[in-house]
């Protein structure tokens, strides 16, 4: 399912195009009959793809997939990450993370807030390999949804954990001292206005923390692409 996903997902097949018949993808992917109709089973599940009697399994319009889907997210960043990708996910994070982290602010629970302080913690450590400072940055980004007390912008974390997925595979703040800085600074700014039950400071400390992760992302994948 993976392989083929990606395959989809990054253009091999086209929107609308009929796949392969089964004996062929058999072939191409080395897998069992039974393991192809569940990957196709979970593709349409998905909206990737829909199959007919009679004409066979057709790509459907990007329009139909579900976006949220957190493999179909992956297939993304692994068929290569492009600026509108990169665009697309920070609009979507910009237009519900900030009024999570006001919600936050307003709700948030003494055992939250200091979860929220131990990612802080976390982050802040000198010396941490880029994959170490996304595990804490992913936490920290988690508890602030949760702590929101709307489960609908938690479901809508695995946006969240494959945006930051995709800044730190384009260019990482440990990789130089004043992004590191930078980072924990604005990352701090969001925790105490979530500590100090300031909604208005949390939404825009969360809006600037967003905007520069985005920025040395764009920036770096300008420069390796120019």
């Amino acid at each position: 399912m993976y392989t083929l996903g990606t395959a989809i997902v990054g253009g091999t097949y086209n929107e609308g195009q009929i796949l392969p018949g089964d004996s062929d993808l058999i072939d191409q992917f080395g897998v069992s009959r039974t393991v192809l109709r569940e990957a196709l089973k979970t593709l349409s599940a998905k909206g990737l793809v829909e199959a007919r009697a009679r004409v066979g399994t057709r790509v459907l319009p990007r329009a139909r997939w579900n976006m949220f889907d957190s493999d179909v997210l992956l297939w993304h960043l692994d068929s290569g990450i492009s600026f509108d990708f990169i665009a697309s996910l920070a609009e979507i994070r910009m237009a519900v993370e900030p009024d999570a982290a006001a919600l936050a602010a307003e709700r948030r629970s003494v055992a939250q807030a200091n979860e929220l302080m131990g990612w802080l913690r976390g982050m802040e450590t000198k010396g941490l390999t880029a994959e170490e400072f996304a595990r804490n940055d992913v936490g920290f980004h988690q508890v602030v949804a949760a702590a929101s007390g709307n489960p609908f912008m938690v479901s809508l974390s695995s946006v969240v954990e494959i945006a930051l997925m995709a800044s730190f595979t384009i260019s990482s703040p440990v990789e130089d001292g004043v992004a590191f800085d930078k980072a924990v600074r604005l990352h701090r700014n969001i925790a105490e206005a979530i500590m100090a039950k300031d909604p208005e400071m949390a939404r825009v400390a969360m809006r600037q923390a967003i905007q520069s992760g985005v920025d040395r992302a764009t920036t770096t994948l300008g420069s390796t692409q120019g």
